[in-house]
């Protein structure tokens, strides 16, 4: 988190300021900036120290104990053993592929819902092509398709036209 959107300063009475929009914040706030895709820091106010784990774990923890989330016991525990650096390095880039991968899900499935809404907009549309064997509106063509079908009309034109004949080259009478 090199360029945060979002600078939280925490200070020894446990509140958390907001630089940014000059308020201050709860942990609930922190967690919505998060889920919303903003990238946050939270540091010491007195000692500029990186607290942004911490929080972040502690925002995890409360989320667990209302029942909103909880993780896996089985994850928890491994978090725990994972005391070596190697382990939790591991760790940490397994969950980091983990989370790449359902976001790429993610995306697949969004692009599938917009097109089903595109679908549902016009019904008529979707029934016709759905009754035509099309459930996908046939694609454009592209300029590069479009300049071959018009060679293709060209060399149609060409053999259309008549034939003219060739010269002959003229026959050597051979002597023996």
């Amino acid at each position: 988190m090199n360029n945060p959107d979002v600078l939280i300063r925490k200070y020894s009475d446990r509140r958390l300021y907001d630089t940014g929009a000059s308020r201050y914040v709860k942990l609930a706030d922190i967690a919505r900036m998060v889920r919303d895709g903003r990238n946050v820091r939270i540091e010491d106010g007195r000692t500029g120290k990186d607290l942004t784990h911490i929080v972040l774990t502690q925002i995890i923890v409360e989320d667990a104990k209302d029942q909103k989330m909880a993780l896996p016991l089985q994850l928890l525990t491994q978090l725990v053993r994972a005391s070596d650096k190697a382990t939790h390095n591991f760790l940490s880039w397994y969950l980091d592929s983990t989370f790449d991968m359902y976001q790429k899900a993610q995306k697949g499935v969004d692009t599938g819902l917009s097109e089903a809404k595109r679908a549902v907009a016009s019904p008529l549309d979707f029934v016709g092509n759905l009754l035509t064997g099309q459930l996908r509106p046939p694609p454009r063509p592209s300029g590069e398709v479009d300049q071959l079908r018009r060679e293709v009309e060209e060399l149609k034109a060409r053999l259309a036209q008549p034939k003219k004949s060739a010269p002959r080259a003229k026959k050597r009478k051979r002597r023996a």
